[in-house]
């Protein structure tokens, strides 16, 4: 019986939410470009694109954003639960404990029902920022901010994030990049989180496990592991080759380029660097012009493996232009997936069948139990 490793190149399910051409660099949730959505759109909307696979009229959208700023109620609950763990975790998972909290005084949380759907999904997007800006505040030892339900979705979360207002350019720029991470088709995230609700868990046990897999590095952690690489170099063109030829001897990963699926240039990539010169116009930082020596040397010895720049090597140069410290990149990636981990369950539940893949045993057979006492 052949073995499939990892699952590569397996369809496990027909889905109508984003589609990848990984040799053409495209990218469309439920058929719109990317591009276009980043340009038009902003991350609520695309939410509720996603999970209710249309585009909301301004009733819908309305009551959509409103739901959610009606559960930032539970915001002082999420702080004295977060005032009781370690300050030395990690902050996913701070975020994946305390998902399956969210659940507070939700009394019927059974899958198959569409209130308690829609219900969760609105309790989740809330209270995923309210857990990572609270997370920091506590972590620097600055007083918490609470949400101010007068402002826009990411507008309210860098308010909680840095204790003020921020401009419109900043908390406009995130709300991009959030569109950017939102989906990306069956991922191992993703696929985590459809496992689990194949088992008609609820989606609080859902998006939980999915922050789980998202935590390891290599998944969720890689534009961490770029602003540190950056951090660590000098602005100095001939030390950034050195570090990426011997990078290349040893035959080690270079992060921030290369990906599973694209072939080419990542879309995500190209907007994310746009978003990050047009920031650098209002706050300037001198990462911006490290990171664009760094890949224009790298794609010198890349580019003819067909390995290109991905959505990591800019995103966490951006976020620290923001304030974000680079151990909270991972949870901003989390917060912008968690539509697209929902869309995918509750499509996925519909016609649901539990996953239970097989194996290849190759242990061994008839070897006989040994009591401890005769192996002293």
């Amino acid at each position: 019986m052949q073995v499939y490793e990892g699952l590569a190149g397996i369809p496990v399910v027909k889905s109508s939410i984003s589609y990848v051409d990984g040799e053409n660099g495209i990218l469309e949730y439920r058929g719109i470009p990317i591009q276009e959505l980043v340009e038009n759109s902003n991350f609520l909307e695309l939410s509720y694109l996603l999970i209710f696979g249309k585009i909301p009229d301004e009733k819908e959208l309305l009551k959509f954003e409103l739901d959610i700023k009606e559960n930032l109620k539970y915001s002082g609950r999420i702080l004295d639960i977060l005032k009781s763990l370690p300050k030395n975790l990690h902050p996913m998972k701070i975020l994946q404990s305390l998902v399956p909290v969210f659940a507070f005084d939700d009394i019927d949380t059974d899958i198959m029902k569409e209130e308690n759907k829609y219900r969760q999904t609105v309790r989740i997007m809330a209270l995923v920022p309210v857990v990572i800006a609270f997370s920091k505040r506590l972590k620097e030892g600055k007083e918490i901010v609470f949400p101010d339900k007068n402002f826009y979705y990411t507008e309210n979360f860098l308010y909680m994030l840095n204790g003020k207002s921020v401009e419109k350019i900043y908390w406009q720029t995130l709300d991009k990049t959030l569109i950017l991470h939102a989906e990306h088709t069956i991922n191992a995230s993703t696929f985590t989180a459809m496992v689990v609700v194949s088992t008609l868990a609820d989606l609080y046990a859902c998006v939980s496990s999915a922050i789980g897999s998202l935590s390891g590095r290599l998944h969720g952690g890689a534009n961490e592991e770029v602003y540190k690489m950056l951090s660590s170099l000098p602005n100095d063109e001939k030390i950034i080759r050195e570090y990426i030829e011997n990078k290349l001897k040893n035959k080690d990963k270079i992060m921030g380029f290369g990906h599973r699926i694209y072939k080419t240039y990542d879309p995500r990539a190209k907007i994310m660097k746009y978003l990050l010169e047009n920031l650098q116009k209002e706050k300037p930082t001198p990462l911006l012009k490290k990171a664009e020596i760094f890949e224009k040397i790298a794609l010198e010895y890349l580019e003819e493996k067909k390995i290109y720049t991905n959505i990591d090597f800019y995103s966490g140069v951006l976020y620290s232009q923001m304030g974000i410290p680079s151990d909270f990149f991972t949870t901003i990636f989390a917060m912008a997936r968690v539509p697209g981990w929902i869309a995918h369950c509750i499509e996925y539940v519909r016609n649901n069948k539990l996953f239970r893949p097989t194996q290849v045993y190759d242990g061994g057979h008839n070897i006989h139990y040994k009591d401890i006492k005769s192996l002293c």
